[in-house]
């Protein structure tokens, strides 16, 4: 569990809290804005998302299966991420692992952006996957987020994915 954090950067003081679910909604309105910056993603498909992610956050919150984090200057939110459990089976680069982390949802505002902030919140995120005793942690990068992963230690997989076109 995260204890909070005071950290100075470029003469500004940030602290950072872990979530709680009265922060579902911020992160929400994060998630959107990360997806929406990116431009791969239709506004209507965004705006349909987001009346789910509210209530999905503060279910996985309860049961401690995610948790978050938000990064703030005199009360005013400047980012926000998380990390999620996954069920998942052994695989070779964990032969006996029956978890791996997820890293998600993170966002910083761009007056905030270039002075560490994210970097911090990786390093928070891969420290709980470790605190979980899981060994491979796993994300999904933006084209902008991807330099500063591969930084920390996140190298590209094989993954492909596929969007049954009849779900909707």
């Amino acid at each position: 569990m995260c204890v909070a954090a005071v950290v100075f950067i470029l003469n500004l003081m940030l602290t950072t809290r872990e979530a709680t679910p009265a922060d579902a909604a911020l992160i929400t309105a994060h998630r959107h804005a990360m997806f929406a910056e990116m431009g791969k993603y239709a506004p209507e498909s965004l705006k349909r998302m987001d009346p789910h992610v509210t209530p999905w956050l503060e279910r996985m919150m309860t049961a401690g299966r995610y948790v978050g984090w938000v990064v703030e200057e005199d009360g005013k939110p400047a980012a926000s991420a998380g990390f999620f459990e996954l069920d998942w089976p052994p695989h070779p680069l964990d032969p006996a692992g029956t978890a791996r982390g997820y890293l998600l949802n993170f966002w910083v505002e761009p007056a905030y952006r270039r002075r560490g902030v994210a970097r911090a919140l990786v390093r928070e995120a891969v420290a709980e996957s470790r605190r979980r005793g899981l060994r491979v942690s796993v994300l999904h990068a933006s084209d902008a987020g991807r330099p500063l992963y591969e930084r920390e230690g996140f190298r590209a997989s094989s993954e492909m994915f596929f969007v049954d076109p009849g779900a909707f």
